[in-house]
């Protein structure tokens, strides 16, 4: 059994070899879903996405996905075509037609179409809009904390490509990845531009220190949906949260570090850069972050 571990590991299912693909309005078998090699996402990565989970039929915290995805498209200028509700209906009849019910993760992706020449202007997409939602059997499986390493790539400044948004522009994480696997970790630990610790390739990152809760300042990491839940959740419940700049030397003596992320909730870390955090387990506070979290996804989705 392979040693490698993701944030995003799900058992494997084979019922996701013949899932049903919405693409610019059609459901079709997964082998016929496919989009022009002229899309401005394929070829610039000109686009956004939403990754939401399902329980219970229903989709956990829909209403703050939608915000941050229309957020994305005015900040991007990119038209969806639709409302909200067309959306969500979209959504829902991809959900419907798989005849899924819970532990389901969705990847809605927009992009601003195909283009008739291939270069970059945005317009030369004249199309409008594309829009593909897959939504696939997926219930995570994660056998063990994840190994973080540090990278040299940094989540940049607000003028260059905003860390905010659900771009599909994700080279720069992508390099943050392959780096930290060759650094023998699973996932990259990113800075920010003044060299605080900010979040990782794929997730948001916290640490505990003395019962407390830290995270980044938000300044410049993603708009993590599962991020803001959390902090909430401190709040409610008497656990002390502090968004501030933080070190390295900070996180290397934290008692307990996590990541949040749709997909896996809450997932703890075991070691950075070689340095064990904690005693390299899931930790008290983590643990109890993780049961409230479960607690209000039950309530959000009963």
């Amino acid at each position: 059994m392979s040693t490698d571990v993701t944030t995003h590991q799900a058992e494997d299912d084979d019922r996701n070899e013949s899932i049903l693909i919405y693409v610019d309005g059609q459901i079709v078998p997964r082998d016929m879903a496919k989009v022009s090699v002229y899309d401005s996402g394929f070829m610039l990565g000109d686009g956004i996405w939403e990754g939401l989970r399902l329980y219970n039929g229903k989709w956990a915290f829909l209403n703050e996905h939608m915000d941050r995805l229309f957020e994305a498209s005015k900040a991007i200028d990119l038209d969806i075509g639709m409302d909200r509700s067309g959306v969500i209906q979209a959504l829902e009849a991809t959900r419907q037609a798989n005849n899924m019910h819970t532990d389901a993760h969705a990847r809605l992706m927009i992009t601003r179409g195909v283009k008739v020449k291939p270069f970059q202007h945005p317009s030369l997409s004249r199309s409008g809009p594309t829009m593909v939602i897959i939504v696939e059997h997926s219930k995570p499986s994660i056998p063990r904390p994840i190994r973080l390493a540090t990278v040299p790539h940094i989540r940049g400044l607000p003028m260059s490509q905003d860390p905010k948004l659900n771009s599909h522009s994700k080279l720069n994480c992508v390099l943050a990845c392959i780096a930290a696997e060759k650094a023998g970790a699973d996932e990259a630990l990113m800075l920010d531009v003044h060299g605080f610790v900010n979040t990782t390739n794929a997730c948001n990152f916290f640490i505990v220190r003395k019962g407390a809760v830290w995270t980044s300042t938000g300044d410049y990491c993603m708009n993590g949906i599962t991020r803001q839940k959390v902090i909430d959740l401190c709040r409610a419940n008497d656990i002390p949260i502090f968004e501030r700049n933080y070190s390295l030397v900070d996180t290397y003596g934290a008692d307990e570090a996590f990541l949040t992320g749709t997909f896996g909730a809450q997932t703890p870390v075991s070691t950075l850069d070689g340095r064990q955090i904690g005693d390299g387990t899931l930790g008290p506070v983590t643990a109890k972050l993780r049961g409230i979290y479960a607690d209000l996804v039950r309530l959000e989705t009963a």
